[in-house]
């Protein structure tokens, strides 16, 4: 087994991470007591799966999406989660060294590593084994709950996390489920139909899936070959060899598992409208407040009404930006007013480098100008413009997608709220789809 980083992993800066631990130490009602000693919880996610009916040659869990493996994505999902003590990936050996690089490279915390089996049960198996204190070589304690999740299934939140967990110390063993789409169906040995199942009388069993860690270890210590070659629901184990009746949760719509490839374009999409939820205007504070430029601002406001729009001085006294960044914004439209030597630019995306921010996420920066064609000729504003394809290819290379927005300035004031609503268009379409295409373009609205 491959040991886990020493440092301990993140945790969300939200209240809401510090509300659900505090839920997390009163699992079970009998312990109400003034003093609630929290369970012990660890995770184990099988990812030794060869992608088969993705038909692609790279295994589904090392699909980069957004140019960062699915795998990243879902262990970020539990890292955010305090009260998850230790993650064990259980990868094969052709994939081990894909994975410390992974582990390494996107800073993940308190993930360990053992190899997979040959099938899901014995790689879930393995897992359990490294967190058991009956293992010689182990290196982990032993938690009192031990959460099963798929590699392939990012968007966990914390609390379906929290209700299988505090299920399973209640009652041994319990896992989320999901209302049948389809009805499923029984054919006969000749290809007819058999007999069909009432769809509202029955689930689909999804993850994450929560045990006492004695329950199912010695479940699976009990598990006869063909249980570990064929089957696939952890929850039948527990009920065949512990006598254990899982509780089931009901899931949300998200815990959906990444399966085919078109399941890669809809769990992008997903990832992008998440991460652009949120805009931050900056600015020159030494601007006026009459400036077009605020005006954009409002306009942004008003026009992305489902969008956070939030706005940071760039002054060494403001202390507004720094906080934006540390609250993992990862978009940025950046006002540049009184010339176009990219000074503003330039210090918004050093501060960007210096944060880190673009380890997990492509950060989108757009470059603002305003051009008031009477005072300045349109061809020598553009000439100077156009450098910013230089900066762009730089900051690329930190995930940083650069791109540039010139925004006539004319006195008429209809004319200046067409412009602005054309940029407000260029603007949302960028961050939204984060085409790495455009990167370095210098649009005109």
């Amino acid at each position: 087994m491959e040991p886990r980083p020493a440092a301990p992993g993140p945790c969300p800066g939200d209240s809401r991470g510090a509300e659900q631990a505090a839920a997390a130490s009163s699992l079970h009602p009998a312990e109400a007591q003034p003093r609630r000693r929290a369970p012990a919880v660890a995770a184990v996610l099988p990812a030794g799966g060869s992608g088969e009916r993705m038909g692609v040659p790279t295994p589904k869990q090392f699909c980069p999406i957004l140019e960062r493996p699915l795998i990243s994505y879902t262990l970020q999902a539990l890292e955010r989660v305090c009260w998850i003590k230790d993650i064990v990936v259980a990868v094969t050996g052709e994939n081990m060294k894909a994975m410390k690089c992974i582990i390494q490279k996107y800073q993940h915390q308190r993930i360990s590593l053992v190899e997979a089996g040959v099938t899901r049960h014995r790689s879930i198996f393995n897992g359990l084994k490294a967190l058991a204190e009956d293992q010689p070589d182990s290196k982990l304690s032993k938690p009192e709950v031990v959460i099963i999740h798929d590699a392939v299934r990012p968007f966990v939140e914390e609390d379906v996390l929290l209700k299988v967990v505090t299920a399973a110390k209640e009652h041994g063993a319990a896992g989320a489920i999901r209302p049948l789409v389809s009805t499923v169906i029984s054919p006969s040995a000749d290809g007819c139909l058999d007999h069909s199942l009432e769809r509202a009388r029955h689930r689909a069993s999804e993850m994450p899936q929560a045990f006492l860690f004695d329950v199912i270890y010695e479940a699976y210590q009990q598990c006869s070959d063909y249980d570990l070659e064929f089957g696939t629901e952890c929850l039948q184990l527990a009920l065949k060899y512990g006598h254990i009746n899982a509780k089931l949760v009901e899931g949300s719509p998200d815990l959906w598992k990444v399966t085919y490839k078109r399941d890669l374009y809809a769990a992008e999409s997903i990832i992008k409208e998440r991460i652009s939820q949120h805009i931050c205007i900056v600015m020159d504070t030494k601007e006026d407040e009459n400036h077009v430029g605020h005006h954009l601002e409002e306009l942004l406001k008003n026009e992305l009404n489902h969008v956070k729009v939030t706005s940071g001085a760039l002054c060494p006294t403001s202390r507004d930006l720094e906080q934006i960044i540390l609250e993992q914004c990862y978009n940025y439209v950046c006002v540049n007013v009184m010339s176009s030597d990219f000074e503003e630019t330039r210090t918004l995306l050093n501060m960007l480098e210096e944060s880190n921010l673009s380890i997990l996420y492509p950060i989108v920066v757009i470059s603002v100008y305003f051009l008031d064609y009477k005072s300045v000729p349109f061809d020598e504003k553009m000439e100077s413009l156009i450098q910013i394809r230089e900066y762009a290819k730089e900051v690329k290379k930190r995930n940083i997608l650069l791109s540039g927005l010139l925004i006539y300035f004319p006195q008429d004031e209809q004319k200046l709220q067409a412009s602005l609503r054309q940029g407000v268009t260029i603007i949302a379409t960028l961050i939204k789809e984060r085409n790495s295409g455009l990167v370095g373009q210098l649009l005109v609205a």
